[in-house]
């Protein structure tokens, strides 16, 4: 079994990155082959349009841009398991991960029909990190969250959604100016499952 991981935060070891890690040594936990890619590291942009996916006789399921991330959207629709992470900025997920969506989308929608060309079956796993607490993501970002789980409903397979709330956003606060929050309720309430570094 083929699992991706990929990681939409600029931050390789911080909130997202330890959930992604941590799920990561869980499927590998259980023989899964793991692949761990830092979005923030390849070069791409979101769809262009281009339309090449459309061709008649083109590869279906295929972004032909050349760029860092057409070979991840290959290797995606080849595995059996996706699991993304990303914090919430601004109510919403990363650049990074709303471009990897458009291209993800867009080469496997036909225009023909506006059905899914893709015939095959990935479970996705969608890691949303955030500072805001459990209640305030209950009411605000919920439905969002169902938007961008319905993004990944073209893959055919499961889609689950675990959100992190009330994170830890510096290792020392009173470096910064954010006396906005507690730094030691975040302490006190981070979940076990994202422990501060």
């Amino acid at each position: 079994m083929k699992t991706i991981l990929l990681n939409g935060s600029p931050r390789k070891n911080w909130n997202t990155a330890m959930m992604l890690k941590e799920a990561q040594k869980g499927a590998e936990s259980v023989g899964a082959e793991t692949e761990y890619i830092d979005l923030f590291d390849l070069s791409y942009t979101g769809c262009r349009s281009c339309l090449a996916c459309k061709r008649k006789g083109a590869e279906r399921c295929k972004c032909f841009w050349k760029d860092d991330l057409s070979p991840v959207i290959d290797r995606i629709f080849a595995a059996d398991a996706l699991i993304i992470g990303s914090p919430i900025y601004l109510g919403d997920v990363t650049s990074q991960v709303h471009g990897l969506i458009e291209r993800l989308h867009f080469c496997a929608l036909s225009y023909d029909d506006y059905s899914n060309y893709f015939t095959g079956k990935v479970n996705v796993g969608i890691i949303l990190t955030m500072n805001a607490p459990k209640a305030f993501y209950s009411a605000a970002y919920g439905g969002k969250a169902k938007e961008i789980e319905q993004s990944f409903k073209g893959l055919n397979g499961s889609v689950e959604t675990y959100a992190c709330c009330d994170t830890l956003q510096v290792k020392d606060y009173s470096r910064y100016n954010m006396a906005g929050f507690d730094e030691n309720h975040k302490k006190e309430s981070f979940p076990d499952g994202c422990p501060p570094e």
